[in-house]
């Protein structure tokens, strides 16, 4: 999955696309480096981060979803947590809504996801995103993830969405602490539990800046090694910027794991 964010504000890459037509170029680059998956997101959850008005969110991304979906075979996803976005954007031409919130912010969102036959990606994240790094705390982090998750996709086959639409994200860096990141990554495998994909997003996280020292901007390498931990313990969906040098750490890491890449 790759990380299209057009947004003035994102920890990384904010403000680099100036245009709906450098978006959707980055969009096309990456499926041609090897996106599955091209999500689009237009406002940002890093920590501290505030919300945007819907009418803004789906100014930044509706244009860059209908582009992508016209020029690429690759599916868009749309990062929302907002029903309105999710509908204009699965009318662009998304196929995945993937909530931060796993459903729980826009009441209408179940409903939303429900009738549009996208799947959806059910985050986990304590908080939201202006306070969740405040002072999150587990007493047993991958137990707690388990609880909500399960709770989360309960709720979603209660509203109606099929279980094969659903997959599952343990939300690192959302509301957690640094030893709850590497807890997630050490103990991963046990999602298989809840029966769907797991979605996996380190890229570029304040984690591995804290590990490394490094920017956000040149975090590749500890990116590398979280992606390979990842994939070991059994993700099937990797979010990274760098998606040409991702897919090459996947491709190993799948070997390693006894597995074929695709």
């Amino acid at each position: 999955m790759g990380i299209l964010n057009v947004t003035p504000d994102s920890f990384s890459d904010g403000g680099a696309y100036r245009s709906v037509e450098e978006a959707v170029a980055r969009g096309l680059q990456m499926a041609a480096e090897g996106a599955w998956i091209l999500d689009v997101g237009g406002e940002s959850t890093r920590p501290g981060s505030m919300p945007v008005p819907a009418d803004e969110e789906m100014r930044r991304v509706i244009p860059v979803i209908r582009g992508l979906a016209a020029k690429t075979k690759a599916v868009v996803s749309v990062d929302t947590t907002k029903a309105a976005v999710a509908n204009a954007a699965v009318a662009a031409g998304a196929g995945i809504v993937n909530d931060t919130s796993a459903l729980a912010d826009d009441p209408e969102m179940a409903a939303a996801v429900r009738a549009s036959g996208a799947a959806v990606v059910l985050m986990h994240r304590r908080g939201a995103p202006a306070t969740m790094q405040a002072a999150p705390h587990y007493d047993a982090v991958i137990d707690e993830v388990l609880a909500d998750l399960t709770g989360r996709i309960e709720a979603a086959e209660s509203a109606g969405i099929e279980p094969e639409r659903i997959l599952v994200d343990p939300g690192i860096g959302f509301g957690k602490r640094l030893c709850d990141n590497l807890a997630l990554h050490r103990h991963l495998g046990r999602l298989r539990i809840l029966g769907r994909p797991i979605v996996f997003g380190p890229s570029r996280k304040s984690f591995i800046g804290t590990l490394t020292g490094a920017p956000a901007a040149e975090r590749a390498f500890g990116t590398a090694a979280a992606v390979t931990a990842a994939v070991l313990r059994g993700a099937h969906v990797v979010r990274v910027h760098d998606v040409k040098e991702m897919r090459e750490v996947v491709e190993v890491a799948y070997a390693i794991r006894g597995e074929e890449a695709w």
